[in-house]
């Protein structure tokens, strides 16, 4: 029987198992009731915590157009070199900041939304170029550890049959409701009076960054810790949300966290985590330019406004949100990865294909939808393939880091592949990024095919010979190595 059968054998019938060296039976009802509290107190959390990173790490883009770059005395690549030096330090962030996570509790990750918070609100005070760049070294280094602490925390309180749909609609609808939010909100902020000095894209940086602090400042009272230690669960429901954790681990260990060691933290780059992290980085290629691109498609669709072409980005980013609704809950209850995966990232290619191949703007605006829709499904469910395979904890911390961290490699290149000399067409960076989706399909069905393979030698017991002569820690160390482990396809 492998893990996912496993998994969900708990939903229909009580399951005696270890905890604290002492026998505990899962309660179905018990287990209902915690998961429904649990939906309740986490999602809306992680998916408000989300939006505000992802609204202050984009906030520069709708800055843009209201005067950025001229009240700075920004030409050519400025912005470009911006962009590159935020997300370097993005990158350098991300695995460093989730192993303090795991060290030191939600308190560090409460510390880090105060922090780009803070760091937004003080860029309304720009005065040059040279301030800029200052800020986004500090805004990467902030922001890098939010998703991927966000994704670990959870991986801490759902099961895997569970995790799929809970990251994919705090982590595929955030960055959608980000996106028309942001795009509302700056619309809004545009239309208003002034604050003395703090005029056009100042008050975007203002108000964002005021909101952001105060919600990072709440996080420190509101954000659970550790299922162990959560105060928002009583004794019993502690017990019973380590109890289920443990219930779909190979070695049951009670809840307890094996120690962090640099083997584990190597281990972690395999096949799967390396597939998984590559994809991502071409998917970011691919979703960051359109960030780029999509403004300058709506401003040919008409003679319109700073506000009316913000309002215009929005439709795109619904659509998207519903699309990866519906395709993580697919994923939930297909307790299948790959199909929605590669279908959506194949709409990502469908969408760059007419981009390239037709210069009217309607048709160009329609492909902007579809390769949104697209890109919100593989981005979230990237991180969620690579996390369901990565075992034990310390793995699963430095996977559920590695996927978006090294992933936001992709930005860097996607900030110079839309260059202002391509524009408006952008034809380069669009050819670019049909590359890059064909080759993220071709990628993804290669460690389809992997999987399956390797769930096959398994069951025929060919990895049985790694559990031999080996000492209770050490097999407890084996993680997604052991045996009866097996792979999420």
């Amino acid at each position: 029987m492998d893990n996912n059968s496993k998994a969900s054998d708990v939903q229909e019938e009580k399951v005696s198992i270890s905890l604290d060296e002492t026998s505990y039976v899962i309660d179905p009802d018990a287990e209902k009731r915690l998961v429904k509290k649990l939906d309740w107190a986490l999602l809306p959390l992680f998916t408000i915590t989300y939006v505000c990173n992802y609204i202050d790490r984009t906030a520069i883009g709708n800055a843009r157009v209201a005067g950025l770059e001229e009240d700075l005395g920004m030409e050519n690549i400025d912005l470009n070199i911006a962009l590159t030096i935020f997300y370097v330090f993005y990158t350098f962030a991300d695995i460093p900041s989730n192993l303090l996570l795991k060290r030191y509790g939600s308190h560090w990750l409460a510390f880090t939304v105060v922090g780009f918070g803070v760091i937004t609100l003080f860029s309304a005070f720009l005065k040059s170029y040279e301030g800029l760049i200052v800020t986004r070294v500090f805004l990467g280094l902030c922001e890098g550890g939010t998703l991927p602490g966000l994704v670990y925390i959870m991986s801490r309180y759902y099961r895997k049959t569970e995790f799929v749909l809970r990251v994919g609609i705090f982590f595929g609808i955030a960055p959608n409701i980000s996106g028309a939010f942001g795009g509302l909100l700056a619309s809004g902020l545009l239309k208003i009076g002034d604050f003395g000095f703090i005029t056009t894209w100042r008050k975007i940086f203002l108000i964002e960054g005021i909101i952001t602090t105060a919600w990072g400042i709440s996080l420190f009272w509101i954000l659970p810790t550790d299922p162990a230690t959560s105060k928002m669960l009583n004794e019993e429901e502690r017990k019973l949300a380590l109890a289920r954790i443990d219930a779909d681990q190979i070695v049951k260990t009670g809840g307890v966290k094996e120690k962090t060691t640099w083997r584990l933290v190597i281990r972690s780059f395999n096949f799967n985590t390396t597939i998984c992290t590559i994809c991502f980085i071409l998917l970011n290629i691919s979703f960051q330019g359109l960030g780029l691109f999509l403004p300058t498609v709506v401003r040919t669709l008409g003679n319109f406004s700073v506000v009316e072409i913000q309002l215009r980005t929005v439709p795109p980013f619904l659509v998207g949100g519903l699309w990866s609704l519906t395709n993580t809950y697919l994923s939930y209850r297909t307790r299948k990865r790959w199909v929605p995966i590669i279908t959506s990232v194949a709409l990502v290619v469908v969408g760059y294909a007419i981009s390239i191949s037709t210069k009217n703007v309607h048709a160009r605006y329609a492909a902007c939808f579809i390769m949104i829709a697209g890109g919100s499904v593989g981005g979230s469910l990237l991180v969620i393939w690579g996390t369901d395979n990565a075992a034990p904890d310390t793995m699963r911390a430095v996977v559920s880091a590695a996927i978006p961290g090294i992933g936001a490699l992709g930005s860097i290149v996607s900030v110079w592949t839309y260059v202002p000399s391509d524009a408006p067409d952008y034809r380069r960076g669009n050819s670019a990024n049909l590359g890059t989706t064909s080759t993220i399909v071709v990628l993804l069905a290669i460690k389809t095919w992997s999987i399956y393979r390797e769930n096959a030698k398994r069951a025929r017991g060919e990895r049985d010979y790694r559990v031999e002569g080996k000492t209770q820690e050490q097999i407890a160390q084996l993680g997604y190595k052991h045996p009866e482990f097996r792979y999420q396809v």
